[in-house]
């Protein structure tokens, strides 16, 4: 289990012939050990940036983030992927490959990793048949439909056994049947002691959740716990 925090952290952007646009301003946020996380705010509200921050794929313009004890602001490239490395990533485009085999798409991060072929097929394996998709091992993405789909997404997030989950609108594009299929997924995963962000628009998503951060235009406008 890992500790994320942010602390009084900006993100600011220049756009050319455009004023600084400032995405995050001074936020402060603690996301205890095994936490459940939820960003909440309208579009444009700063809640992918920060989620982006949080999992070490974005540098703050200043400020904090401390990922497990470690000082984000100080890493050079190379520790930071280590930290993402950490971090089971489920975006909102699901970026499945659409004619590559469902258990390629699942392991491909591990290739980098050398972990060899079998290796991956039987990850591959524990993982669908853990979330009810085994007899789609070798069919495609495109033959999936959106909840399968979104199922082989987390499949990925949690091949290489990350600390933490961040997920962006997970559910946006999910009907209601195969969103609670994936609020049951989040459920587990939070029992198994994982750390995880949300973020989301989803009322019954952020019920689930053991704290709620609300975000607006840039800045956080509440936080509350359970």
């Amino acid at each position: 289990m890992i500790r994320i925090e942010a602390h009084q952290v900006c993100r600011y952007f220049h756009e050319a012939r455009k004023d600084e646009v400032r995405a995050l301003e001074r936020i402060s946020l603690t996301i205890p050990e095994g936490g459940f996380q939820v960003l909440v705010g309208p579009s444009g509200s700063g809640k992918s940036t920060l989620l982006a921050m949080l999992g070490a794929l974005d540098r703050a313009t200043s400020g904090r983030i401390v990922f497990d004890g470690q000082d984000l602001s100080d890493c050079s490239d190379v520790e930071l992927a280590r930290v993402r490395r950490r971090v089971g990533f489920v975006f909102q485009n699901l970026s499945l490959v659409p004619r590559l085999p469902n258990w390629e798409n699942i392991t491909y991060p591990l290739v980098p990793r050398g972990v060899p072929r079998a290796q991956r097929l039987e990850i591959a394996r524990d993982l669908m048949n853990r979330f009810g998709i085994l007899d789609k091992l070798v069919a495609c993405p495109e033959e999936l439909s959106m909840g399968e789909q979104q199922r082989v997404a987390v499949a990925r997030a949690l091949a290489a056994g990350p600390d933490a989950i961040l997920a962006d609108e997970p559910t946006s594009s999910l009907d209601r049947r195969a969103a609670d299929d994936f609020f049951a997924i989040l459920n587990d995963l939070h029992a198994s002691g994982k750390t995880l962000v949300v973020a989301t628009h989803d009322p019954a998503l952020i019920e689930l959740a053991t704290a709620v951060a609300e975000l607006d235009r840039g800045t956080l406008v509440r936080t509350s716990s359970d």
